[in-house]
């Protein structure tokens, strides 16, 4: 079995012309040769994601999702400066090649970057890993500090200082996931009213320290050295990033964040082995946070919440797709039960919150 990331088939819809691809790339990127053959990452639930392999050399293009898109979402072009900028900074970002801006190419913005060979952990760490408790606990130790590590990049010094608008984030943040909750509600999907009006009444004064914000940072998306797989060597996914209150993005990593300890249909929606032995618990993850980070966390409740609130934003988005008929996906027929089993965890924060 193969640690590394694999590609498969492409999905039914998903296709892309190969003698379009191959013409427009030989036409950007020196030293091609040869036709690629292309497939595609099965994971990712948002943009496309392409393994483009040519005789000596492969690449990766990310695209987004056929049909119906969120405004501000998938912007191809704010992906590719990302990457190209913050890598002298924080040098996980894949190199990025090229960005295509004429939609008549593939029917969409694309760009093309590095593939970096690695090894990228889903629901269960590989048997062949044969990590101990204490390995488990190391490489969780080295995932929060690489969180760490960009929360603390100077993203002025890396021409990222326009990049979002940290002033009044935390506001922006549960009035916009509201606002595009509402936007995408069918109607077989909850209502979230009570945690709405907890968020509201419960928020903080953005952190003092604005940081790049990755907006998605979850083992799925970093990849691990096959040669030492207690080593972090890139991270990927970064359409969502922007500038703002690093405890928010704290939060969303936690949302993902299922521990062993949590109930049956809550270990349904496990994408990462968190619940391993040695991976610590979400509140040492919260505290070891703010501990190798230096800060004070008064109470991670109200960023956990938010995080649960948000990831159900994110998959109704998704769901309202399928719903439409606007993807044939089948992994996406469940995401409303998914949605009903977050608005019910953070009913459960709530009830036995502090704050």
């Amino acid at each position: 079995m193969a640690l590394t990331d694999q590609s498969t088939p492409i999905r039914a819809g998903e296709e892309l012309d190969v003698g379009i691809i191959d013409a427009y790339l030989k036409a950007h990127i020196a030293g091609l040769s040869g036709t690629p053959i292309i497939s595609q990452f099965p994971g990712g639930a948002s943009n496309l994601t392409y393994l483009l392999q040519y005789p000596e050399r492969e690449l990766v293009l990310r695209r987004p999702p056929f049909g119906h898109k969120a405004k501000s979402a998938h912007d191809m072009g704010r992906e590719f400066r990302i990457l190209n900028q913050l890598n002298a900074g924080f040098p996980y970002c894949p190199k990025a090649y090229v960005h295509c801006t004429d939609e008549s190419v593939i029917g969409s913005e694309f760009y093309v970057m590095q593939r970096v060979n690695g090894i990228i952990l889903r629901a269960d760490l590989p048997s062949e890993l044969n990590f101990d408790a204490k390995q488990t606990r190391q490489l969780c130790e080295s995932f929060i500090d690489k969180l760490v590590e960009l929360h603390q990049v100077d993203y002025n010094a890396c021409g990222l200082g326009d990049l979002g608008k940290p002033q009044g984030y935390v506001q922006r943040q549960i009035s916009g996931w509201s606002d595009r909750y509402e936007k995408a509600l069918t109607p077989d999907a909850p209502l979230w009213t009570e945690v709405k009006a907890w968020l509201n009444a419960k928020m903080p004064a953005d952190h003092p320290r604005a940081s790049i914000v990755h907006n998605d940072y979850r083992f799925d998306n970093v990849l691990l050295d096959p040669n030492n797989p207690q080593q972090i060597i890139g991270v990927l996914d970064w359409e969502l990033t922007t500038l703002g209150d690093p405890l928010m993005d704290l939060g969303n990593s936690l949302a993902y964040w299922i521990e062993a300890g949590d109930p049956a249909p809550v270990q349904l929606m496990r994408r990462q082995p968190s619940n391993a032995p040695g991976m610590l618990t979400r509140q040492e993850f919260a505290d070891y946070y703010a501990q190798r980070a230096g800060i004070k966390i008064d109470c991670i409740d109200f960023y956990y919440c938010y995080g649960l609130f948000r990831l159900a934003g994110i998959v109704q988005q998704i769901y309202y797709r399928f719903y439409h008929g606007q993807t044939q996906d089948k992994r996406f027929a469940q995401f409303v039960h998914m949605n009903k089993l977050l608005e019910q965890m953070s009913l459960q924060v709530i009830k036995q919150s502090r704050l």
